[in-house]
């Protein structure tokens, strides 16, 4: 099932990605269809608006809430995943795919696509990054 999803992302990208240079994103959609599987990330958008009824002081900010929700559930799954030795990514390919998807899987209108996460077997080793150093990146204030 979840090859079908690359397989959406795949054909939406070939209608916009030039022809003479869609070799490397065909290669990344192999990939990730390869994977075992993919984890999707919906926020309720329904939920949101409830909540920003019921909290009305606060309703500018929970869409940023939820942001940070997902985010932190992204996190868990993925760290889930790696501590059971098992690889992934985090990708963001709505909101290009939302609408294909949500009729695929027959997702509820009120649902938004936020991330996709293929996870599957690490068979190479990944890149040395470069991080900022962490003085410059963190204050801390007494």
């Amino acid at each position: 099932m979840h090859e079908k999803l690359w397989d959406i992302t795949r054909e939406t990208l070939r209608a916009i990605v030039p022809a003479d240079a869609f070799a490397p994103t065909d290669a990344k959609m192999d990939a990730f269809a390869a994977g075992a599987g993919t984890v999707l990330f919906f926020e309720d958008q329904d939920v949101i608006q409830e909540l920003q009824k019921q909290f009305s002081l606060y309703a500018d900010a929970f869409p940023m809430f939820s942001e940070h929700s997902a985010g932190m559930a992204q996190f868990a799954v993925w760290t889930a995943l790696a501590e059971a030795g098992i690889g992934a990514s985090l990708q963001h390919y709505n909101p290009l795919v939302e609408a294909e998807v949500t009729k695929q899987w027959n997702v509820p209108a009120s649902w938004k696509l936020r991330a996709q996460m293929p996870f599957g077997s690490n068979l190479q080793p990944f890149p040395e990054k470069t991080f900022i150093a962490d003085e410059l990146r963190f204050k801390t204030f007494r």
